[in-house]
């Protein structure tokens, strides 16, 4: 029985796909933004991006929204690209632009209404769920949940990854 289980496991891995790991390229994608443009994964090749999945009703997300913009502020010259991707649904989705119209992010915010781009990169769909790629677009960090002080982690890592890229 226990083998059995596993197999199913294992089938049930294979079939939904497994989440990124470190290392890992990730995939193209393309969503529509808060202004219903087109933007894809690809448009950003040879940045370094951070890609924040959240939500309008997830506390932790909100907490950590300032320090995306923070780090877009002061980064986003040297090569950052911070996307958020909100994962409100049809029944939610009507708030994401005026909230972050009216905390004043300047950061790319994506719609992923039917989570297809989050399911790809956590199955589970744990907000918020953060995930950092190098220039050449491999997975440098995954990050699942917001406490204070993740920020300060997050931002030695992009300084690293930001300088890495310069220097080559």
């Amino acid at each position: 029985m226990k083998q059995f289980a596993a197999l199913v496991g294992l089938f049930v891995a294979l079939a939904v796909g497994a989440p990124a790991l470190a290392g890992d390229k990730a995939a193209d994608f393309t969503l529509r933004d808060i202004d219903g443009n087109s933007v894809s994964l690809s448009d950003y090749e040879g940045k370094v991006v951070v890609m924040s999945f959240w939500a309008t009703w997830c506390g932790p997300c909100k907490e950590e929204m300032p320090h995306l913009q923070k780090f877009h502020a002061e980064k986003k010259d040297t090569g950052l690209v911070i996307l958020s991707i909100s994962t409100d649904d049809a029944r939610s989705a009507s708030k994401v632009k005026p909230y972050i119209k009216k905390n004043g992010y300047e950061f790319t915010v994506l719609l992923d209404r039917d989570s297809s781009v989050i399911a790809t990169w956590n199955p589970a769909k744990t907000l918020p769920y953060t995930v950092v790629l190098d220039r050449k677009h491999e997975v440098a960090k995954i990050a699942t949940g917001y406490n204070p002080g993740d920020e300060k982690e997050l931002e030695v890592l992009l300084d690293q990854l930001l300088a890495a890229a310069t220097e080559g």
